[in-house]
């Protein structure tokens, strides 16, 4: 077969959540067998998993473009007693538009939605967007690989990451066979980055041989949650500038920005526009998945192309024209998300109280698991900025890193799975997202209900009193 799907690897889906299922369904045929009642699976941002609520006026939009028999006249005194008159109006705008929903869209997605993404961006950063350099996709990460794959030439192009990262990346390139360029996040700066180690690290990858091409920008970070400040981002665009990079920014956590009025959200569009570059090459991605949204399972997100040159735009129109079309129920999404309920709709009120409602949830839930793990001996945990995310740092000991040596498995995997059969608590270990070599840490979402918040706490405190208990030195 081919060895580089061998060499791919994707952690966020690997040998831990693979156990949890297993727990998850032992539990399910007898729930007293094990020392807890459920698995969380806080590895993964998959918000309505762990009972995130949908946005109502989304799914009633979505609802009657599944099922526009409901919408014909004889239905009206019903149906109005059932939807808001503007989810029946957008629903009734959207299939005008599309038609069915489960026929073909044009190749980079439906126009009317694309129109509307355009709006949304032009809104966003005070910049114009074009519609035709946007391309519609399934969540974010089909984008990702069609970019990277567009900028792959043979097995000497090379691609700047960001370590930690999201595994996304470091697997779509191996199964295209580039190389990945790493460059280290300062975890003892709140996980900031350096110009000055991005031009180390892409010296030494030119000096080995790599053609560098490109550069990957997560921000909000995944899984380290910063959000970057505009002077650090006006020099990462000096550097792509300078040493001739594509930029490829990852900003699916655009809205999850905790601290708004320290590390407001800039997206590089506006950046790039605001500085003039106009030689800097950027490809940016969002999602419906994240957000207040959290609705993953939709697959919708959106590509915008900037400074691209039009015939690098034919070839990748052909390259989503070989999948025919993103899915039409994710456009629908991206088109809602970008598009929401505004002051004087009807659905207004009740859209805010729920975006509201979700997004000071996730800032106490974030702030009281970093506080969490902060007390825990041997572990540190930086604040959430953004995205869904904690990264703390473990201080294990050295007879559990002997120990994990003798089952073959990297240290802190080995104290996830613990922690996992403990608990039920399902995590990810750092070293399925890189980390800086000597340190060992793990990713953790605080997507579990609110009111669930004081128990997963204390069984992971109790938790790791007993596995540094056990393997004190």
């Amino acid at each position: 077969m081919n060895p580089q799907i061998r060499n791919a690897e994707y952690a966020v889906r690997g040998a831990l959540p693979i156990r949890a299922d297993v727990l998850s369904k032992q539990l399910e045929t007898n729930k007293s067998s094990l020392n807890f009642d459920r698995v969380v699976f806080c590895n993964i941002g998959n918000p309505q998993q762990l009972n995130q609520k949908p946005i109502t006026f989304f799914r009633q939009v979505a609802s009657l473009c599944d099922n526009p028999d409901l919408l014909k006249a004889e239905h009206r005194d019903t149906l109005l007693k059932l939807y808001p008159a503007d989810a029946i109006a957008r629903a009734e705008l959207l299939l005008k538009n599309t038609g069915s929903i489960g026929s073909y869209s044009h190749s980079q997605g439906i126009p009317h939605i694309r129109k509307n993404v355009a709006k949304f961006i032009e809104r966003r950063d005070g910049f114009p967007a074009n519609p035709d350099h946007i391309y519609l996709t399934q969540g974010a990460s089909s984008g990702v690989q069609n970019v990277l794959q567009l900028l792959t030439e043979n097995d000497k192009s090379g691609i700047m990451i960001p370590i930690p990262q999201y595994p996304l990346y470091s697997a779509t390139l191996s199964l295209i066979n580039a190389r990945p360029v790493p460059y280290l996040l300062n975890e003892e700066q709140n996980w900031g980055l350096s110009v000055e180690d991005l031009k180390a690290s892409v010296q030494k990858a030119r000096a080995e041989g790599t053609d560098v091409r490109a550069l990957v920008i997560i921000n909000p970070g995944n899984p380290t949650g910063q959000c970057l400040t505009e002077e650090n981002m006006r020099e990462i665009v000096e550097f792509c500038r300078a040493e001739r990079l594509v930029l490829l920014a990852d900003e699916v956590y655009q809205t999850n920005i905790y601290k708004p009025e320290e590390r407001p959200f800039h997206s590089f569009k506006k950046v790039v526009r605001a500085m003039g570059a106009d030689d800097v090459e950027l490809f940016s991605f969002h999602s419906t998945s994240k957000g207040m949204v959290g609705e993953c399972g939709r697959r919708g997100g959106y590509l915008e192309c900037v400074n691209i040159d039009e015939q690098v735009l034919e070839q990748l129109y052909k390259v989503a024209s070989i999948s025919l079309c993103p899915n039409v129920h994710g456009q629908i999404m991206v088109d809602l998300m970008t598009n929401p309920p505004v002051e004087g709709d009807a659905s207004y009120a009740q859209y805010k109280q729920e975006v509201d409602s979700i997004f000071e949830s996730l800032r106490r839930r974030a702030g009281h698991l970093a506080q969490c793990f902060n007390r825990l001996e041997g572990m540190t945990c930086n604040d959430a900025e953004g995205a869904m995310y904690l990264f703390p740092q473990l201080r294990i000991p050295a007879k559990a890193i002997e120990a994990a040596k003798a089952e073959n498995i990297s240290p802190d995997a080995f104290y996830a799975m613990q922690m996992l059969e403990a608990t039920g608590v399902c995590v990810i270990p750092g070293s399925g997202f890189g980390q800086k070599e000597g340190t060992w840490h793990f990713r953790s979402t605080f997507l579990p209900e609110e009111h669930l918040f004081e128990s997963f706490c204390s069984n992971i405190e109790a938790f790791h009193k007993e596995f540094m208990d056990k393997y004190r030195d």
